[in-house]
This record gives C-alpha cells, sequence and structure tokens, in this order.
C-alpha cells in the first residue's frame, strides 16, 4: 500500500487513527501533518502518544517548537519527538536549534507544519494530510520512502462508516 485515505467523521475518528497509526511505529520514522489550523494536527498526535503508551500530558509544542516523549515500541525504548514549526520565522532556525540531528534510525519525528523548515528538513517517510469536511476530517496517509511503506503496511485501520 502506497496511500491511504478515509473520512474521520468526529473527535472518535482521529483518536482510532491515531491508535492505529501508532500501531504501525517503527523506529527511524518521519511523518509530517499537513493541514490548515483546526484540522486535528495535534489531536492525531496526541491520540497516538497516548496510544503507544505515553502517560501523562500531551502538549502541543506551539512555542517550544518541539517536544519529546519515550515510548516502549517492540520492548525497546524510542524517543518520539513531536514538532510543531507555525511559528518558526525561518528554516535556518530548524537549523539552529539542532533539530536535524533528531531525525535519525533510532527516533520517530513527527512534524507539525513541515513547510515551515523546507528545504531543510529531511524528507519525511510519510505525510499525513487532513483537510476540514463538513463536520468531520479527510485524511490521506501517503508512503514515501521503505520506511513510509513498512509503516502502511503495518497500519490497520477501520473509519467509524
Amino acid at each position: 500500500m502506497q496511500h491511504f485515505k478515509a473520512r474521520l467523521h468526529d473527535e472518535s475518528g482521529t483518536a482510532a487513527l491515531g491508535a492505529a497509526l501508532a500501531r504501525a511505529l517503527v523506529p527511524g520514522l518521519a511523518i509530517y501533518l499537513h493541514g490548515d489550523l483546526g484540522t486535528g494536527k495535534t489531536a492525531l498526535t496526541r491520540a497516538l502518544l497516548h496510544a503507544a503508551g505515553h502517560v501523562g500530558h500531551v502538549k502541543s509544542p506551539t512555542y517550544t517548537l518541539s517536544e519529546p516523549y519515550r515510548i516502549r515500541l517492540d520492548g525497546r525504548e524510542v524517543n518520539v519527538i513531536h514538532f510543531d514549526l507555525y511559528r518558526m520565522a525561518s528554516p535556518e532556525e530548524f537549523l539552529d536549534a539542532g533539530f536535524r540531528e533528531s531525525f535519525n534510525s533510532h527516533n520517530i519525528c513527527i512534524v507539525e507544519w513541515p513547510e515551515k523548515a523546507e528545504p531543510v528538513l529531511p524528507a519525511p517517510d510519510l505525510n499525513v494530510l487532513l483537510s476540514v469536511a463538513g463536520e468531520g476530517r479527510d485524511v490521506e496517509l501517503q508512503a514515501l520512502s521503505d520506511l513510509g511503506l513498512l509503516c502502511l503496511d503495518r497500519f490497520r485501520f477501520a473509519p467509524n462508516l
């Protein structure tokens, strides 16, 4: 599978999508979240982190730009770094902050507003496109690498129809 599309009818659909993504995570994955304000990027990340085993508050890194979390994945500790680049003024800020070093084969990086760091941001393995659709959201997952394909192969999601 190279891409997946679904309609999320409500917040429970977003939570279910986050849980399905959590079950499909692999170390080294870079997931880029695309969508306008209010499309559910942070809600999706929060659901993913809780389903992956993080206990406690998941805050939006709007002002800090990044928030690290530790989860257990297949029996080992993995860092998940949640980036929100909305307030970045230039791609150089991304480099100056040293964020590029977080993108490696051990961490999982989830990036909101990745376009703010182009062209210095490493290429994504998985794009998640969210858009408002009536009362719900349309979502598309696009695998852009072998690691992204592996994630989508492991991905199992049945939206509430």
